[in-house]
Formats: structure tokens, sequence, C-alpha cells
């Protein structure tokens, strides 16, 4: 439909459509660009090469591309007032702390009683604040098993309003890879923060790193997190537990009620973000992910992960490995 070929004969005009198509084509397949260790020849021709002197077939499979913050929209926002607010905001912690350390000096010369810490208190002030199981019980401890009160000690350490900094637009970060010893797995995740001054951050770094590596060792580990559940595989697995035989005889309330509980756990196992993190098996990926926004002050998203395993989906073909030797040796 190009306005320069209405004056072409139909017959022309195919050939040259078909060329410019081609052209289109090869430009986006891997193969047909010219090879960046020797830019005369094209990646094609070096893979040629390189099974000619090797003496085996080599195919590339398959690759993955991250570009960090792609289809984010960024928030435009006032540089100046913005440097102004967080300054303000470092201020007024550094106040805190201050004040924290007079409260805590004269606590500090005698013994404190141990205090029996409340387990549904844990994961009452844990809901509340993102905070870690640990750090949940340490306020507890500090504040009498008080939930408000250890709520507030959390925030004034620094550790609480988490979920606040979960709206906030996060672009910036970094593209990790995370390749097991012996190169048969592989891993590329991308996280994000707000600023690349966070991600150049060794505190961000490692998490970045460790979550990377944390995707290679669950291995069933399908997507980031619940949220990202497709509705129709949790509907069609839904149907499949309501059908299953143990549950025959249940009333139909108690049934869903049961099924809905299977089919959380089912998916729970695939959310990388409900694992139990590597680090430190006490909290979750991302009990461990809300604890990082709450030290770094910044907002932080796993946005994405990809991995492969070597030969996974490949069907392999079993031969006689004397008797190939024999074939070989006798060409």
């Amino acid at each position: 439909q190009m306005e320069d070929f209405k004056t072409k004969p139909e017959q022309i005009r195919d050939q040259i459509t078909a060329g410019r198509v081609a052209k289109l084509v090869k430009e986006k397949a891997l193969l047909e660009q010219p090879y960046i260790m020797d830019p005369t020849k094209t990646v094609n021709q070096a893979l040629v090469e390189a099974i000619s002197k090797l003496g085996e077939n080599i195919k590339i499979r398959r690759f993955n591309r991250f570009i960090l913050g792609e289809g984010i929209e960024k928030k435009v926002g006032d540089l100046a007032k913005e440097v102004e607010e967080q300054t303000a905001a470092m201020q007024k912690q550094a106040v805190e702390k201050k004040e924290e350390k007079k409260e805590e000096a004269p606590a500090a010369v005698a013994d404190k009683p141990k205090v029996a810490v409340d387990a549904k208190s844990v994961k009452a002030l844990r809901d509340k604040t993102g905070a870690g199981m640990m750090d949940c019980k340490k306020a507890l401890a500090e504040t009498n098993n008080d939930v408000q009160a250890a709520e507030d000690f959390l925030r004034k350490k620094g550790i609480a309003g988490a979920a606040k900094k979960a709206g906030r637009t996060a672009a910036e970060g970094l593209v990790v890879q995370y390749i097991h010893p012996g190169s048969r797995m592989g891993v590329l995740l991308e996280l994000n923060c707000e600023t690349d001054f966070v991600a150049r951050g060794e505190k961000f770094t490692e998490l970045a790193d460790s979550l990377a590596m944390q995707v290679a060792a669950n291995p069933e580990v399908e997507f980031v997190s619940m949220e990202d559940v497709d509705p129709a595989a949790r509907d069609k697995e839904f149907q499949m537990e309501m059908a299953r035989e143990d549950l025959a005889n249940k009333p139909e309330n108690i049934r869903e009620q049961i099924v809905k509980g299977r089919v959380d756990k089912i998916f729970k196992e695939r959310a990388l973000l409900e694992q139990d993190y590597i680090m430190d098996n006490s909290k979750s990926v991302g009990q461990a992910v809300k604890e990082a926004i709450a030290n770094i002050g910044e907002n932080i998203v796993v946005r994405r992960f990809t991995k492969f395993k070597l030969g996974e989906g490949l069907e392999k073909k079993s031969d006689n490995f004397a008797e190939e030797v024999a074939a070989q040796m006798g060409q």
C-alpha cells in the first residue's frame, strides 16, 4: 500500500514487496547480523565455521533481552523539590535517632526482664508493617507485646512503612544474571527502584543478585507474585480440585473453602515472592523485599525474570556410544 507502488506493474510490485519484507525480517534475525567479533562475516557464518572446527552441530536455541525500565511510565518531577524533601526527611530521621538514643541510655544500665512474645501479636505486627519476623519480635519484646507501641518502635527505626512506598514509580534499578556452576542453568532478572543512586548501592546490588540466585534455587517458580497468576489457569485448577473424589461427600460450601486453600497453595509454590528467602529462611522473599524498602527508603519491585535450563524440552537421541565411535573411525 506504499504510495511509491501505485505506478508500478502488479508483478513488479510483488517482487519489490517481497524484497522489502525480507530485508525487514533479516534486520530482526540474529543469524543475519554482522558478527561483532568480525564484521566481515555474519553471525550465521561464524557459527558454521565453529561447527567445522569443533566437529559437532551447534545451534543458538533461544535468547531473551531485558532493557531496564522498558514499558514503565516514568514520573517527571521537580528534582530540586524532591532533593529538598529528601534532605528534610533525613534531617528529621537523624533528630529522631538522637532522641531515641537518649531515651535508651538509662535502660541500658539495668538489665531488662525478658518478655515472652506472643505469636499472634507477631503476625498482626508483620501484617501491619511488612517488617521481618525478628524485627517484629524485638519490637514486641521492647514494648511488652503492645502492637501499637511496637509499630511506633519500628517506625522510629525506619523499618515500618514499606507499604506506603509501594505505590511510587520504580523505573530505575538493575538487570542481573545468575549462571549456575556448570552453565546448565541461567537466570535473567530485573529489579527496579526509584533512583539510579540506590541502584548503584551495595545493598540493592546484593538483593538483586540474591533474587536471581533464588529463582535458580526454586525450579517450580514461574512468576513473581500471586497477582501474576492467570485467572483462566486458576479457574482450571479450581475445577480440577472440585472434581476430586475425596471431596465428593463434603457440603458445597466446605468443598469450596478446601479447594480455594488447595489452589492457593499450588500457585504460592510457583510465586517467587512467596518462597522462603535463601539468605534467611525465617522470612519469605516478599518480606525480604519489604525490609529492603524500609532500610533503603525507596520502593523496590521485582519486575520480571526468565530462566533457561539447558536442553529443556528437547528430545535427546539415545545412541550406542561404542558403535558411534566405531562408525566415525571407519569414516
